[in-house]
């Protein structure tokens, strides 16, 4: 059953990192400027991390199996929207739709392995689980590259339409909740439930974990998900295919690093947040480098390396559930999942503004985007640190 949601989880990993392979195109036929780019990005996450609250709810009183089924297949009617879209606006559109679509897939997931896995395998299962979802990111590197440079990108979104329809039947098919969780959140009312998310945002600690967890997963879907295509074909002269190679490249070592972060999680509270808290102010070095220098070979190093240490994030899933007590803790992973998502599109409209405002000045606009991204993920940091801390972990 877990496999199962994976399978649409891994549907929305393929649909988040898309703009990275396929910016050049949409750039050349609708005049898109880097911010309508990084807006085209950016939608997608907007719509996914609005719904989270409502998701959230919609699991705790439906269960994850009827909530995805219910959502999910908007990500089809998005997708299909998207291939058939004569203008920017229609596009848009289109990533809304599959943003509301892929909204539950994940904390499907991770709802699941906390109902049904004991709690010291939730942060090698939460890894694992990435890792498996990654799959789709996958599909949007070479795969995608080649499918788009030999057709056009619309044949790129009408096959991912078509693998959004079998996810949702491999989830129809193969997911039942078992009898003994069936039910027991359903006792509670709605409005219940939503007096829970305002509880969450009463705990002063809430604040810290809310406000890195938007930059941390945003930073590594900026560079994956939005600029490094483009940075690889205008910065070097890449081809589109070339480019497609090398994000695969990167894709494959960011799906290898979260079971390995989540293997060696430390036990106790206080290590872990150090531990989230370095890797952040190392990630935030990295970004940083790569928007000083201008090197290909510089490049694809520190790419690598940002990619190689973005499943550190795997623990913050681990943080939270550590954080809260057990009747909270669905809600808790909702809230989390909606800042995260809510970071990503703010980071990549952020830096698609940033960029415009950097052309606009006569300078390179991806070393711009990425002193951006270096300097939220240190103002994210901050607030990790200094913000109240659980009680349990002072």
């Amino acid at each position: 059953m877990l496999l199962a949601l994976t399978s649409a989880f891994a549907m929305s990993q393929a649909f988040r990192t898309v703009a990275a392979i396929l910016a050049p195109p949409l750039q050349a036929q609708f005049q898109l400027t880097p911010q309508q780019l990084g807006l085209f990005a950016a939608s997608y996450h907007f719509a996914f991390g609005a719904l989270q609250l409502f998701v959230g709810v919609g699991m705790d009183l439906h269960g994850p199996r009827r909530t995805v089924l219910a959502v999910f297949p908007l990500t089809a009617l998005g997708a299909a929207l998207a291939t058939f879209a004569d203008s920017f606006a229609t596009l848009l559109a289109g990533q809304v739709l599959i943003g509301i679509g892929c909204a539950p897939a994940f904390l499907a997931c991770t709802l699941f392995i906390a109902q049904h896995f004991p709690a010291q395998r939730y942060a090698m299962l939460s890894g694992l689980i990435m890792m498996l979802g990654g799959v789709g990111m996958l599909a949007t590197g070479t795969p995608l590259a080649w499918l788009v440079e030999s057709h056009s990108w619309r044949a790129g979104m009408a096959v991912l339409a078509v693998c959004s329809v079998l996810a949702w039947l491999v989830v129809w098919w193969k997911v039942r909740v078992p009898p003994q969780t069936a039910g027991a959140a359903r006792r509670e009312t709605l409005g219940q439930a939503l007096r829970g998310f305002g509880a969450l945002f009463l705990l002063p600690y809430t604040w810290g974990i809310v406000l890195l967890s938007a930059v941390n997963y945003a930073s590594f879907m900026a560079l994956r998900g939005l600029w490094l295509g483009p940075l690889l074909v205008e910065r070097h002269g890449l081809s589109l295919l070339a480019s497609g190679n090398v994000v695969l490249l990167l894709s494959i070592v960011s799906l290898v690093s979260p079971p390995l972060f989540g293997r060696f999680d430390p036990a106790s509270p206080r290590p872990r947040r150090r531990l989230i808290l370095g890797c952040t102010l190392l990630t935030a070095l990295l970004f940083a480098a790569m928007g000083v220098q201008r090197t290909l070979a510089g490049d694809l190093l520190l790419a690598t390396l940002i990619a190689a240490s973005s499943g550190f994030m795997v623990l913050q899933y681990s943080d939270v559930r550590a954080a809260y007590p057990p009747a909270m803790i669905g809600r808790a992973l909702s809230v989390f999942t909606m800042a995260m998502f809510m970071g990503i599109a703010l980071m990549q409209w952020g830096s698609g503004w940033v960029a415009t405002q950097a052309v606009a000045r006569g300078g390179e606009p991806f070393g711009a985007a990425l002193l951006f991204v270096a300097a939220a993920l240190a103002l994210g940091a901050a607030a990790y640190r200094w913000l109240p801390q659980p009680t349990a972990q002072r």
